[in-house]
């Protein structure tokens, strides 16, 4: 069996006495992408906040890139886990360049407090280059379209070579195009020989593209269902997971939802 780069075992979550996870296990292997669905409330960032050791799980078995919880250095263990999310869209100096932001990463900090050396500053050009996204190096942050911001965030979460790279509702913000575009390159990482095993968090089954291999359906807290995305994605799971009148259908490699009137 391939090493494991997220064990839960049984992880319970509760936040004065509300339970917010229920009994979750899940074994992500080495090079195998996920995404997760859920509606909101569903507890998608409670989970993500405990894969990352921001939360601690009430009940319940950690283990992160080999390492278990409550046994490892925590602190240094976040490093080898990128994490983008649109909430750190507004958080980062927007005078800053595009590639002060990735080499940012380099220490985690909001914003860059000390001077990059050539080697640093190389490393997050070629970042950005492998997104596509080396023309706006020079560019001010703030000055930047939705997506290309989108692409300076991933390029700063791997520029310190993270093992899992968690993206968290990511599309957010982005008009149909740039989406189009911004989950073509997305696939092009996800498929390179360097990609971090990538965990994707969404509420649209359409962005679920052949990159990636597993699905978790993540319902009141509770995984309603794991496994391949034609096995998981199918209208009565659907139905359920968002408690509406919906079908599933296919359009090529692409997944489409059509919620009935």
């Amino acid at each position: 069996m391939p090493d494991a780069v997220v064990e839960l075992e049984n992880v319970s979550f509760c936040r004065k006495e509300r339970q917010i996870l229920s009994d979750i296990s899940w074994r992500i292997e080495t090079g195998r992408h996920w995404a997760m669905l859920g509606a909101n409330g569903s507890g998608k960032t409670t989970l993500l906040k405990i894969l990352t050791g921001y939360e601690w799980p009430t009940f319940g078995s950690v283990r992160v890139l080999g390492e278990r919880f409550g046994l490892c250095d925590i602190g240094r263990l976040r490093k080898l886990i990128g994490w983008v999310s649109s909430a750190m869209t507004q958080r980062l100096p927007a005078q800053d360049t595009a590639a002060d932001v990735v080499a940012s990463g380099l220490d985690a900090s909001i914003g860059l407090y000390r001077h990059v050396t050539d080697d640093e500053y190389h490393k997050s050009l070629a970042v950005l280059k492998q997104l596509k996204a080396e023309s706006i190096a020079p560019q001010d942050y703030g000055t930047l379209s939705q997506g290309e911001m989108q692409k300076v965030l991933i390029a700063r979460a791997l520029v310190a070579e993270p093992k899992i790279l968690i993206l968290d509702e990511p599309c957010i913000g982005l008009d149909p195009a740039a989406r189009q575009r911004f989950l073509q390159d997305l696939a092009t990482l996800a498929q390179s020989d360097t990609a971090p095993t990538i965990i994707l968090v969404t509420h649209h089954i359409e962005e679920i593209d052949p990159w990636i291999q597993n699905v978790m359906l993540l319902k009141d807290g509770k995984p309603l269902a794991q496994g391949r995305p034609d096995q998981v994605i199918t209208s009565e799971r659907m139905k359920d997971l968002l408690e509406c009148c919906c079908s599933v259908f296919r359009q090529g490699n692409e997944f489409l939802l059509r919620v009935d009137a």
